[in-house]
């Protein structure tokens, strides 16, 4: 197979909010933020450990809109970011916006959390309100559109700063129904599904799509959550922010973009689980609207019960045999590799449960954090004929 080349990129498709992003889109190159980035604070006053804060340890692994320069917790207790994620930069932690800012000279407090509900945390309002009066915008990927709040708005309009909304759908004149385009694409689009929520799908997701253009592969990362969008996804929507009709039309016409700039392999970010009853839709949409033949599952062995933000509920983990059928029985795809969360696993738990997945489905197995990703590299390489 001839590898397309790498072409032009448009900037992402945005929300109403995050167009003025368009005109600000940096080059980025080799994995380090460009010097021209705007300097950013994560906001996660009380939950920088938190499961919460998978927004704010997403964008520590992973950023090329901003250049993250500090946390600002007044309860964390310790000075910097150090081994809080694996794979994560460390920054320092500030118990103030005004110190953060001072310290850094950022000019962004990106909110760093993805609550229950998706609304602002009452113990974050202050220092939102104190980001805005010092003339410092505001990035939100809550569903709660902090543009829309009074107080925040008049602060913004008297300072000069900017409240972006990432989670803003556009208005329903530009929303795009199903168009079945995933039949006239040739070549692979593999969504990382999970079996559950906040289990690594958006990390393997961009491991693959960094691995695969190192291979001189020209690959695109579809962003469909928040994170990825404030990660610098250049293709992308915030899927569960899309009314319901438009989800699949939507996120289509996003895989369609990085198909026409020239992508040879595009991988989709998954949402949820397929089998989970809070993320049945987003999952649903993602595999409708990229028509694979593959996918790779990303699964949590050690964890008991799915994550929601509802302890009580105790919904129990899905067998990952059963899921990879369930995939296979509603969008007809194979799993192609299975993608390891190693909480709750020691290192040699994880080579034991890769060794078992690998004899028990024929296909690799591989912890993106500990091995890399070379195994899910060689195997979408070994499909790229068939295409």
């Amino acid at each position: 197979m001839t590898l397309r080349k790498s072409a032009l990129k448009k900037p992402i498709h945005s929300t109403n909010a995050n167009e003025e992003n368009r005109s600000k889109k940096k080059k980025f190159k080799g994995g380090e933020p460009s010097r021209d980035m705007e300097r950013a604070l994560i906001l996660t006053e009380g939950h920088t450990a938190d499961r919460s804060a998978k927004t704010a340890h997403g964008l520590l692994r992973i950023s090329r809109r901003y250049e993250i320069t500090g946390l600002v917790d007044g309860s964390f207790g310790r000075a910097d970011t150090e081994g809080l994620v694996q794979g994560g930069k460390t920054v320092p932690v500030f118990d103030s916006v005004k110190r953060g800012a001072e310290s850094t000279g950022a000019g962004v407090l990106i909110i760093g959390v993805a609550p229950a509900g998706g609304r602002l945390p009452d113990n974050m309002r202050e220092a939102v309100k104190d980001a805005l009066g010092m003339g410092i915008s505001v990035v939100s990927g809550l569903h709660e559109f902090l543009s829309e709040e009074p107080e925040f708005r008049l602060i913004a309009e008297s300072s000069g700063a900017r409240i972006t909304d990432i989670r803003k759908s556009p208005p329903v004149n530009e929303l795009k129904g199903f168009s079945d385009l995933a039949s006239k694409i040739s070549v692979p689009v593999i969504p990382v599904m999970g079996t559950d929520s906040s289990i690594g799908k958006m990390t393997t997701a961009w491991y693959v799509s960094d691995a695969l253009k190192r291979e001189g592969i020209n690959a695109e990362m579809v962003a469909t959550g928040q994170t990825g969008l404030l990660q610098g996804a250049e293709y992308g929507i915030p899927l569960d922010a899309i009314q319901g009709d438009y989800m699949v039309g939507m996120l289509e016409n996003e895989i369609w973009k990085a198909y026409k700039d020239g992508a040879g392999v595009i991988i989709v970010e998954g949402q949820g689980a397929l089998s989970h009853p809070a993320y049945v839709c987003g999952s649903r949409a993602i595999l409708s609207a990229s028509r694979p033949k593959q996918v790779i599952l990303q699964h949590a062995p050690a964890r008991k019960e799915r994550g929601y933000h509802r302890d009580e509920l105790h919904l129990p983990m899905p067998d990952i045999g059963y899921e990879m059928r369930l995939i296979r029985m509603f969008s007809g795809a194979d799993t192609l590799a299975i993608g390891i969360n190693h909480e709750g696993l020691s290192y040699p738990e994880v080579r034991k449960t890769e060794e078992k997945y690998e004899m028990e489905f024929g296909i690799p197995a591989f912890d993106p954090l500990i091995d890399g990703v070379s195994k899910a590299v060689n195997a979408i390489e070994h499909i790229l004929d068939s295409y």
